[in-house]
């Protein structure tokens, strides 16, 4: 007679949210195109909007597109070098041993999810591209430790940190913006001060630092790791690396044949120059930070990238080392090499025809005090969308943000904080600052946007709610 199979032994099946993960992640395999084609659509898309929305001629807008597209050029450099400085300190063979320690933690695929989701979160308030980095290494380690997790739930929980709270952070580039003298063109901090706010600097005290900032990161942290974990697939409907056909064996630096090191290599091998620049670097960095009026404040790109390539020099110890992780590092960039480009003529064209100032209107004109830093995350996640630039589009949107800000009596650096929530929500649904990590793992962004999708769903709400209830604890100006 047959018997019942034990409840024990029973497999385990997806919950609703398992369910709506896979589902949105079967329909991104088959109808999401590759992250290229978004940058294309858009310039499409923004084009026929400023014809059609704004006084600009064809001409005008062929000629914004075109004055702009190579504009970026500096800053494309700089989150180039953010991927390859995180990558050479996230493949240091000390923080290797971290990302081991940790990698071995999970006892299940769904506790391996949310743990790499959490990480991916927590360190990119401390910087977000080492926490890019950082994050894929760690989940290609989980996925070599843990059997049967889901490979592209492990990427997609590495991304997060860019998907939620990297904005209000340390590296989170508007508040920089706004707390760096000289960051900004005095135009701008002209409209900001509007005879209240000295010479229009808000400190992090009042954006990042802000209870309520720090009430929100905790907040979003929780849900996001709940999210992923109820997200996971259970074993029997995960795909591994080894069923995607993803090879994740290591390569291995070439040492000297047989331990014998050519006269011609052997400053290659040696740590003689490496510890001569990391002492120069450091002492230029040293005497930055204390000529600086506020350390913090004096946070840049510039300064988190040299940072960031003279502690990999020191860990990796030699140039031999360090020349093999930055070679590894390179082929991640190269999608933003080639997609930065389109993004800036798009910006160029949503600055240039007046298009920006079309779609603030829109928004603020159905806005109070109450619901403005709602809108404006709102807008900021929109915007996002069609221009990923890391936060850099600040610099185009702060003008009539700050002065609707000013008008209506919201407190300014709320406003921002507002602001960069939207600006992280916008990165779930476009893959553009999916491709270092996509590269690093060997995947595509259809593989991973179905998790992405899940987080947007449950995280969007979250924020409106949050930017709205805990903005009516301050006052303006702040």
């Amino acid at each position: 007679m047959p018997t019942a199979k034990s409840p024990a032994t029973a497999p385990e099946q997806p919950g609703a949210i398992g369910r709506a993960a896979l589902a949105l992640t079967s329909w991104t395999e088959r109808w999401i195109p590759d992250a290229f084609i978004f940058a294309l659509a858009a310039t499409v898309i923004v084009v026929v909007a400023a014809l059609l929305w704004t006084p600009a001629t064809p001409a005008q807008v062929v000629d914004a597109w075109g004055n702009g597209f190579w504009s970026l050029i500096p800053f494309t450099m700089q989150m180039s070098l953010i991927i390859i400085t995180g990558h050479v300190l996230a493949t240091s063979a000390p923080v290797r041993a971290v990302i081991c320690t940790i990698a071995a933690w999970p006892q299940t695929p769904r506790g391996a999810v949310a743990m790499v989701a959490f990480f991916a979160m927590t360190s990119s308030w401390f910087n977000w591209g080492f926490s890019l980095i950082f994050s894929a290494v760690l989940a290609r380690e989980v996925a070599r430790r843990v059997s049967r997790v889901d490979y592209r739930a492990l990427a997609a929980a590495s991304f997060l940190g860019l998907g939620s709270i990297w904005a209000q952070g340390l590296s989170g580039s508007a508040a920089l913006q706004m707390a760096t003298p000289g960051a900004l063109p005095p135009q701008i901090r002209d409209i900001v001060d509007s005879g209240v706010v000295a010479g229009g600097l808000i400190p992090f005290a009042h954006t990042i630092f802000l209870w309520q900032s720090l009430v929100a990161v905790v907040i979003e942290i929780a849900i996001v790791t709940l999210v992923m974990w109820l997200a996971a697939p259970v074993a029997a409907r995960a795909r591994t690396a080894a069923d995607l056909g993803i090879d994740l064996t290591e390569r291995q630096v070439p040492e000297p044949a047989g331990g014998q090191v050519p006269p011609g290599a052997w400053l290659e091998h040696s740590m003689l120059l490496p510890v001569f620049v990391v002492a120069l670097g450091g002492t230029y960095l040293v005497r930055y930070f204390l000529n600086a009026p506020h350390a913090i404040n004096a946070i840049t790109l510039d300064t988190v990238n040299l940072s960031f390539l003279l502690l990999g020099i020191l860990l990796h110890r030699t140039p031999a080392r360090l020349m093999h992780a930055v070679q590894a590092a390179t082929p991640a960039v190269w999608g933003i090499l080639l997609q930065f480009p389109f993004y800036a003529g798009i910006a160029a064209v949503i600055t240039g025809t007046h298009l920006s100032q079309q779609l603030a209107a829109l928004f603020v004109g159905v806005s109070n005090a109450t619901t403005f830093p709602a809108v404006v995350a709102i807008y900021s996640a929109v915007l996002g969308v069609f221009v990923p630039s890391g936060g850099s589009k600040w610099i185009i949107e702060a003008p009539y943000v700050m002065a609707a800000a000013h008008e209506l009596k919201v407190h300014l650096g709320w406003v921002v904080v507002a602001y960069d929530l939207g600006e992280a929500l916008a990165n779930l649904l476009q893959p553009f600052w999916m491709l270092p990590i996509l590269g690093m793992l060997g995947l595509r962004a259809r593989d991973v946007m179905g998790y992405t999708f899940v987080v947007f769903l449950a995280l969007f709400p979250v924020v409106l709610i949050l930017v709205t209830v805990l903005g009516l604890t301050l006052a303006y100006p702040f």
